[in-house]
This record gives structure tokens, C-alpha cells and sequence, in this order.
């Protein structure tokens, strides 16, 4: 019985009535006291406040409830009763008209109800104790389901009772967690919607072989949950039996998902170990690189495919022989053998390489040159277990290193040594001369007009030629002496031992002499003379940059001596650098300061007077120095490059002057524009005055262009490309210092030429020169023929001018009709629109 309840024969069991019917209440007592057997031990009252005193007081196991009572009624007074005494046996007496009450009661948690009226002595005894018996077996069971919950919830096993149709009847809080579900939310569900899909088909088939066989069922699955999250698990399922049917099955549901994922996770790395091994194999029999290993006693272990070829040796023949045997090492200079590098490897526990020039002797005898490094192999426990050796053939590349080597020192062209490798012997030379106290002495050659001859020739005969200069020089010097192509057409000889001066001057009149005879370059003979400079250590430097940059300055001045000569350095030569350097270093703050102005010079039509043009004259306004005229300043900015930003800012500023005389509504005429031979090379010049015109606003037609003969002839298909392209924007085109270059009619025709001026040294010697006064008559009777336009420059005197005339030239500039002047000044004479010309 339970613990509310008395054995039979035990104590009286307790009962209190709580009956206000006096009648009743003796009916009552009357029945319970005649229980035979059964003792009761009865109290009565006859309010409820009464009854609830009782009860706080006091256990009683029954309590029969009158729910007509002055102080309560109904189900208000089971309520109060009921929480005062949970755990005993409550049945209410009603009358006959209040038995949907009592049902109500009962609902709400009374054990029964007995209706007045129908309670006789016998009767009312037994039921009391049966009912006393129901409720402490329901308890019993209720406390023996609590104790099975209450076990079956600590295990970590899921469990999932289902019936004999597969619904859930029962599930733990192990299943719940597992499932994701509450035990409401299981309960009625069949275990089978939870499985993966890709499980079901497996899961479903072992399923219906052990049901069929009432076999106990085990297998591992995916269960499903709600929100999609996978939990892997292990179920395992029996049949329950009633008598010998089966009534249902319980199953056990275990999370393995921990295990497998380890199992996968386990998997994965042998597969991946697999991949590796195989990766590994695959790869080392892919690269390019010889790969040996050995065990730590030296024997091989593995070759990959390159190291079998390099060897000789396949991988099953190599396998446990002493490594010495399998690669054959020796030093390629002594022939002697090479330690072994994987002993060392082993010993420094560290990666060493092999030592240089290192050969490895295949199994057939054949020789290779390798490089390689062996690093040691360490087992778990960071044990010695070997090494690894790498190597690959570097016969090839120790080859090209040497042929690139060579290239890096040496000029590809001509094979001679190169500036690179002069500044080593230089230095070394000077350095052993010092300490012999002797001297060195350096020739630098150029080529005097090989430009000429490259241009016309090509550049194919050009480079033919340079071999063959190359090859006559190094037949001049000594084997002990140096011949260097310095690049382009310079050449530089290193003497490294000199006696005295006077020796070098027997080199420099032999190279002379050498180079009288011509070169015979694809059947045809080229001449080409040489203008040297000679520096010699110390008188000259005490260094290679010195001496070097002292022998460059004196071949420029065998140049500008005629050239075919030489030119031992002076102190003066160096002065004269010094001072080019300054101009160069003094134009470039001119072009950043705006220290650059033109001046503007008439052209006069000699018969009229009228102004039909105006050149553009450049000045330099040195703050230090003061104006000074293009003859002190363009060959150094030619020189230098600086010609080209010069000659820009000329051509933009005299467009722009021009027309800002347009704009005042003067009488502007074309202004010319002197263009050099660097500029009109230059791979922006027909861009930059196309966007010059554009910017400045001047039309094409007020612009001229004076190009010399010799810039044209350059390149004449190119100079020809070039003129139409000025022509079509509208440019006109002159050719300035005609005459004193290369002179051809067959050009003037092919080149659209608008002018042509005649050169100032023809027309100052008119009076005095019988052949210059032809030379002008010719082209001004030239220029009459082909429609072209003559300017006679440098016109100064009356004499000259009346001879100008009589001979019908066009047009004159000169100090006689007016000197340039600045543009203030110049816009006078536009205002007069024509020069006063002597009579």
C-alpha cells in the first residue's frame, strides 16, 4: 500500500466527515463502525472552516466532503479542501440533484462521489477500502513511472517506445535532445520520418528484415532534425511482448556523432595520406629535379625518375646499396672524389650543398655537372632516419653562365670587351701602376662620319663595318693591351704599361696609318678615319673615371681639329669642359626661370619695300652675362637634348606674338621659325606643332619653318613623309643656308619647298668673290624656274642690294633694311607695313 494508506490489519485508517446533516452523519458513522475487520477511526464536523482546521492540523486518509455545507458549497469547497489535503482519499456526498456537480469534482481531482441516499452499512466499508486500494496501487504506479523516468532520463541513451503500429508512446530526455523535440512532440510520431533520405532506402530494408524475423534490429543512421541539422546516430530496437504477442518494440538511440566524425575525420586523413603518398610520388617523378634518399646508414632508399636517368641506376637495382656506389661524385677540377653530402647532412643536422664544380659519374661512365643540397630526414620521435639529396644537371647552365658572363662584358656586335669590363682592366691597370710606379695611358676613338655612312648604306653595312673596325684595331695593340667598343662609333684602346708618352704617340699615328686603307664591306671600299683623344696616368687623373672622362675631352678636340688626328689632354681642354658643362647647367635654369626671348627681323620685298615676313630671332637674357646671341648657346643645347624644350618655347612664342599682332589688327606677316635637326627627328615635332597652331590660336598660313639642306637629306623619304604632312596643315616651308650644303635639283622639285634663302657668306662676298656672285645669280635664276620664292640673307650694304635686284631676287634680309629687335619695337615697323629702302 502506499504511504497514505493503512494495512488491513493495522491502525484504524483515519476518516474525517465534514457533514453539516446530522441524519447523514450518523448514517455514516453507523456503517464505518460496524466495518468488520476493518477498523476506521472516524471524525466529524460540520463546517467547512472546521474541516479545513482538521486538516491543517491533522493526516486523515479519507475525507468525505458534503458539498452542501452553511460555510461552503460546491466545487468552491472540494477546492479548498483539495489543497488542504492533497494526498488523501476525497469522495464527496451529494443528493441525486447534485451528482453533475460531484462528476465535476472528480474531473477536477476527488477519487468519487457516493450519493445520499444509496449508502447502506456493508456497502460503504468496502467501497472506502477499495477505493483506498485503487489509489494506493495508482500511486505505486505513479511512483514506479517516476522512478523509470527518472532512470531512463539519466541515461545517455535516447529510448522511443512505439506501439504495435509504430506511434511513440514514450520517449526520455536523451531522445529529446537527440530528436530536437519536446516528449510532447514526439509522442504519436513514427520513428522512421526522422531518417536522412539517403539513409532511408538502407535504414528501411534492414528494417523489414528484422521485423519480419521479430529479430532484434541494430543499425547506424542520420537523424533529421526539424531545422535541418544532421546528429549521426546508433539505434538499436527489440520487440516488447504481452504474454506471447508482440505488443510493441523499444528502441535505443545513441549520438555518434562525435565517434563519426573521428571516423570520418580518420578516414579523410588516410585518404588524404593516400593523395599525398601518391601526389608526392607523382610529383617527384614531374619536377625537374633528381631526387635520392637514404636510410642512416647511408644505403639508398628511393630515386625518383630523373635521378634513375642521372644515375644509371633504377630505383629497384639501387635499393640498400651504399650511396657512394649510386652517386658517383667527383670534383670536376681535380678529379678527385667529393665528400658526400648526405653524411654531411646527417652529421650537421642541417642542409648543405655540394661543393662547386662538382661532376656526378653515371653507372655507364657519362659525366654531368650538377648542383645540389642534402638535408636530413627526422623520424616522430625527431631521431635521425637519413636524408634527402636534390640535384639536377647544370651542365647547360654553367654553360650559359659562362657564355653570359662573357656577353656581360663584352660587346655582342663586335666580341670586344665592353665598357664594363675596360672599367675592371682600367682599374686594375692603374692600381698595379702605382704600385710600380709606371704609367697608363687610354686612347678613345671616334669614327669620324661613320653617321654619314650608316644612314646611306644601312644600318647592315654599318654594323659590318664596326666588326671590321673592331677586328683592324685589335691588330694595332698589343695582346697584353685592351680594345673596347664603348658603344655607337666610339672605341677605347687601354695601354696598360707605357714607358713613356712618346709610345702611346707610336700607337695613335700606327691606328692612323691602319685605317688609311679602306674596308672592303660587300665589294665595295669604305673609308674611315679615326679622331683620337689621349689620356695618360697620373699626369692626367688618378683615377678611371678621371683619365676616362680627360681622353673623351680630347677626342673632341681632335674633332673639332679636323679630325684623322690626335689629341694628347691639356689643363686647357678641361677649362673649356668646365665651361660647356656651366652652359648646359645655366640653359636648363633659363628654360625653368623664363630667361629665353625672341627677337624679330624683317623680310623685305626688294622691289617694293613692302615687309613679307619676319624672322623670329632667339636671345638668351642672362642675369649674369647678360643678352646673348644663339651662336654662344645652340651647339651646347644640341648637344645636351635641351635644343628640343628650346626650340618649343621658340615656336610657341613667336605663334603666340604673331597673333597677338593679329588681334591688335596689325599688318602680321608669316613669321619664320628656325627648326633644327634634333627637333625635326624628334617623334613629337609634327604633334607638338599641330598643337601649337591649335592653342595659339594662329592660323597655319602666318607660320614658316626654315630647315637646312642637310636636315633634309638625312633621311630624304622620310624629310619628304614629313614636309607633306607640314604642307597639309597649311605650314609653309623654307630652306635656310641654302648653298653650303648637299645641293640637288632633283630634291627641290620632290620636297614642297616655298622659300628658299640664300646663305649670308654668298651674299657678303658678292663684291669681292666672283665665284659667290655666280653661286647667288644661280639660285635666284633657280629658284625663278621652280616658282620658289629667294630671301638673300645677310644683305648689309647698297652694292649688295643693287645686285640683288638687277638679278630679280624676291627678297632681301639684312642689317640694311633694319636690325632684329624686341617685339615692342617691331610692332612700329608693322605699323608702316614698309621698309624705306636706299636708293
Amino acid at each position: 500500500m502506499g504511504a497514505n494508506a493503512q494495512p488491513m490489519n493495522g491502525s484504524p485508517t483515519r476518516v474525517l466527515l465534514i457533514e453539516s446533516n446530522v441524519a447523514d452523519s450518523e448514517l455514516v458513522e453507523q456503517a464505518l463502525a460496524s466495518a468488520i475487520g476493518h477498523p476506521f477511526h472516524l471524525e466529524t464536523v460540520s463546517l467547512l472552516a472546521s474541516g479545513l482546521e482538521r486538516l491543517g492540523c491533522e493526516k486523515f486518509q479519507v475525507v468525505l466532503l458534503d458539498l452542501a455545507l452553511p460555510d461552503g458549497q460546491d466545487l468552491e469547497a472540494f477546492d479548498q479542501v483539495f489543497l488542504a489535503a492533497p494526498n488523501a482519499l476525497i469522495l464527496i456526498l451529494c443528493s441525486a440533484s447534485d451528482e453533475n456537480v460531484a462528476r465535476q469534482a472528480v474531473q477536477r481531482g476527488a477519487d468519487d462521489y457516493l450519493v445520499k441516499g444509496h449508502v447502506d452499512t456493508h456497502w460503504l466499508s468496502r467501497a472506502l477500502y477499495y477505493l483506498l486500494e485503487r489509489k494506493e496501487i495508482r500511486e505505486a504506479l505513479r511512483t514506479s513511472e517516476a522512478r523509470f523516468r527518472a532512470i531512463s532520463d539519466a541515461s545517455p541513451l535516447g529510448i522511443f517506445v512505439s506501439d504495435s503500429e509504430g506511434s511513440c508512446v514514450y520517449t526520455n530526455e536523451a531522445y529529446h535532445k537527440i530528436s530536437g523535440l519536446s516528449f510532447e512532440q514526439t509522442l504519436g510520431t513514427n520513428w522512421m520520418t526522422a531518417i536522412h533520405p539517403e539513409d532511408r532506402k538502407r535504414v528501411l530494408t534492414e528494417w523489414r528484415d528484422a521485423a519480419m524475423g521479430l529479430e532484434p534490429f541494430q543499425t547506424e543512421y542520420r537523424f533529421l532534425q526539424e531545422e535541418g541539422t544532421v546528429v549521426w546516430t546508433r539505434v538499436s530496437s527489440a520487440p516488447m511482448y504481452e504474454g506471447t504477442q508482440p505488443h510493441g518494440r523499444v528502441k535505443t538511440v545513441e549520438d555518434i556523432t562525435p565517434r563519426k566524425q573521428a571516423e570520418f575525420a580518420l578516414q579523410a586523413a588516410e585518404e588524404a595520406l593516400f593523395d599525398e603518398r601518391e601526389r608526392a610520388q607523382v610529383t617527384l617523378n614531374s619536377i625537374g629535379d633528381a631526387v635520392l634518399t637514404t636510410d642512416v646508414a647511408g644505403n639508398v632508399t628511393y630515386l625518383n625518375r630523373v635521378a634513375e636517368a642521372m644515375t644509371g641506376w633504377s630505383w629497384q637495382d639501387a635499393l640498400g646499396h651504399p650511396l657512394s656506389e649510386v652517386f658517383n661524385i667527383i670534383d670536376g677540377t681535380t678529379r678527385e672524389v667529393a665528400s658526400n653530402p648526405a653524411t654531411r647532412a646527417v652529421k650537421e643536422d642541417r642542409t648543405v650543398g655540394l661543393a662547386a664544380d662538382c661532376v656526378l659519374v653515371r653507372r655507364d661512365g657519362y659525366e654531368s655537372a650538377i648542383e645540389d643540397s642534402a638535408a636530413p630526414i627526422h623520424n616522430r620521435d625527431a631521431q635521425d632516419a637519413g636524408a634527402v639529396i636534390v640535384f639536377h644537371d647544370v651542365s647547360k647552365s654553367r654553360a650559359m653562365a659562362l657564355k653570359m658572363a662573357h656577353l656581360a662584358q663584352h660587346d655582342f656586335l663586335t666580341d670586344l670587351p665592353n665598357r664594363a669590363l675596360l672599367t675592371e682592366r682600367l682599374t686594375q691597370a692603374i692600381s698595379l701602376a702605382q704600385r710600380h710606379h709606371k704609367q697608363v695611358a687610354l686612347l678613345f676613338l671616334d669614327l669620324d662620319h661613320f653617321k654619314h655612312i650608316n644612314d646611306s648604306l644601312g644600318h647592315t653595312v654599318g654594323d659590318q663595318l664596326l666588326q671590321s673596325v673592331a677586328e683592324r684595331l685589335a691588330a694595332c695593340v698589343r695582346v697584353s693591351d685592351t680594345v673596347c667598343r664603348q658603344g655607337g662609333d666610339e672605341f677605347v684602346i687601354l695601354l696598360a704599361e707605357i714607358a713613356r708618352p712618346h709610345d702611346t704617340t707610336l700607337v695613335a699615328e700606327k691606328l692612323l696609318a691602319a685605317f688609311a686603307l679602306p674596308h672592303v664591306i660587300g665589294g665595295q671600299d669604305l673609308h674611315i678615319t679615326l679622331s683620337i683623344g689621349i689620356s695618360v696616368y697620373p699626369d692626367d687623373g688618378d683615377n678611371v673615371e678621371t683619365v676616362m672622362q680627360n681622353a673623351d675631352t680630347a677626342m673632341y678636340h681632335a674633332k673639332a681639329n679636323g679630325r684623322n688626328t690626335y689629341q694628347f689632354f691639356t689643363g686647357e681642354m678641361n677649362t673649356e669642359a668646365v665651361r660647356r658643362q656651366q652652359i648646359e647647367s645655366s640653359l636648363r635654369r633659363a628654360l625653368k626661370r623664363g630667361e629665353f626671348l625672341l627677337h624679330y627681323q624683317p623680310q623685305v620685298d626688294l622691289a617694293s619695300g613692302e615687309m613679307t615676313g619676319v624672322e623670329a630671332l632667339i636671345r638668351w637674357l642672362d642675369p649674369n652675362v647678360g643678352l646673348l646671341h644663339p651662336g654662344r648657346f645652340v651647339s651646347i643645347a644640341e648637344e645636351s637634348g635641351l635644343i628640343v624644350p628650346i626650340g618649343r618655347w621658340a615656336l610657341r612664342e613667336a605663334c603666340r606674338q604673331t597673333q597677338l599682332w593679329l588681334k591688335r589688327g596689325l599688318f602680321a606677316v608669316p613669321v619664320s621659325v628656325n627648326i633644327s635637326a634634333i627637333e625635326f627627328r624628334h617623334k613629337d615635332f609634327l604633334a607638338g606643332v599641330e598643337l601649337i597652331l591649335k592653342e595659339t590660336g594662329l592660323p597655319a598660313a602666318y607660320l614658316e619653318l626654315e630647315l637646312t639642306e642637310s636636315i633634309l637629306m638625312h633621311d630624304a623619304d622620310s624629310s619628304a613623309s614629313m614636309l607633306g604632312a607640314l604642307k597639309e596643315m597649311g605650314v609653309k616651308l623654307a630652306i635656310d643656308d641654302f648653298g653650303t650644303g648637299y645641293s640637288s635639283l632633283s630634291y627641290l622639285r620632290r620636297f614642297p619647298i616655298d622659300t628658299l634663302k640664300i646663305d649670308q657668306s654668298f651674299v657678303r662676298a658678292i663684291g669681292t668673290n666672283d665665284d659667290d656672285a655666280t653661286i647667288v645669280s644661280a639660285v635666284i635664276g633657280m629658284g625663278i624656274n621652280l616658282k620658289q620664292r629667294v630671301i638673300a640673307e645677310g644683305v648689309e650694304t647698297s652694292e649688295q642690294l643693287a645686285f640683288l635686284r638687277a638679278r630679280q631676287c624676291a627678297g632681301g634680309q639684312g642689317f640694311l633694311f633694319s636690325r632684329p629687335m624686341p617685339p615692342d619695337d617691331f610692332a612700329g615697323l608693322l605699323v608702316d607695313e614698309v621698309v624705306s629702302l636706299p636708293r
